[in-house]
């Protein structure tokens, strides 16, 4: 029976168990120590069973677990959802409660009072929203990593302008944060969810920054997935990134489909987005200049 509660523990926490939960399940505090004698302790009562190198969600899992109630936060839960790559050498989680961050071997243990409402589960994992974990994250990103943590929640689907918005009315002072906010508002009506890449996410930005007519983004021309489009110039700007060194026949194939349906295309690698906007504008200049034909009134 112990190894059939062991078991079905493990099987839904990455391999992570822990000893308060179980006591909890009826394993008597005997047959719990006698059971994870032989295991890789990650935390005080916390154990991965197996021999492999511990994963990155593995220690996700850890730290969540080291008290009833924790949840992934912070650069932790930014990681998890994948808005803000992450490595560091402890995992933050946060609790429900008063008093400042606390620090353990390999964790942060901070504290809130508006935990309640902001957590949820990622494949199983205990973590707070990622909106929530964009708010924590906001005072310690300056204005240029928090754009990008929030493009990448947007465009990876994991939060919405709208839950952000709901988020910051319910939040205290700490969690308000007035960049988040605006940002929130900024993004609500681009199409940054269609987007495959941040490149495209800014580029958009870039283009609504300057009131120009905005592109369409990964729509599909002559069959094939376009990055950025404007129908009424026939014109797309294909952002290359690493991939295009890699399979250059396969976009230039692409290239020439739009080229015989009557499009004209600009090319321009993925670091001039961030680096000379300028450039961007200057690969869609057909679309923003063309003019724009609209039906005739009847």
């Amino acid at each position: 029976m112990t190894d059939d509660i062991l078991g079905r523990r493990a099987g839904r926490q990455e391999g992570v168990i822990v000893a308060w939960q179980l006591i909890g399940d009826g394993m008597s505090r005997g047959a719990v120590r006698y059971r994870v004698r032989e295991l890789r302790e990650l935390h005080d009562g916390v154990y991965v069973t197996g021999h492999a190198p511990v994963t990155r969600r593995q220690r996700w899992w850890a730290a969540a677990l080291t008290a009833p109630g924790r949840a992934v936060s912070h650069a932790s839960a930014g990681a998890a959802f994948g808005f803000r790559p992450w490595e560091g050498a402890f995992e933050v989680v946060t609790t429900a409660g008063t008093g400042g961050p606390r620090r353990r071997p390999g964790l942060l243990v901070c504290r809130s009072l508006t935990l309640a409402g902001n957590t949820t589960l990622l494949d199983g994992l205990p973590i707070t929203t990622a909106a929530r974990a964009l708010a924590d994250l906001a005072p310690s990103l300056d204005d240029i990593e928090l754009a990008r943590a929030v493009r990448e929640a947007l465009r990876l689907r994991v939060t919405t302008c709208a839950r952000i918005q709901a988020m910051l009315l319910a939040a205290n002072g700490c969690n308000r944060s007035a960049r988040l906010a605006e940002l929130a508002a900024r993004y609500a009506h681009l199409p940054i969810a269609r987007a495959r890449s941040d490149p495209e996410a800014h580029g958009v930005e870039l283009f609504a920054a300057a009131r120009v007519v905005l592109p369409r983004v990964n729509a599909r021309i002559a069959g094939e997935e376009a990055d950025l489009s404007w129908e009424h110039a026939r014109h797309i700007v294909e952002l290359d990134g690493p991939d295009f060194h890699r399979f250059p026949d396969e976009d230039l194939r692409k290239q020439r489909v739009w080229e015989h349906a009557g499009w004209t295309v600009a090319r321009l690698p993925t670091e001039d987005v961030y680096r000379w906007p300028e450039r961007l504008f200057a690969a869609a200049a057909p679309a923003l200049t063309a003019h724009i034909v609209r039906p005739a009134s009847p």
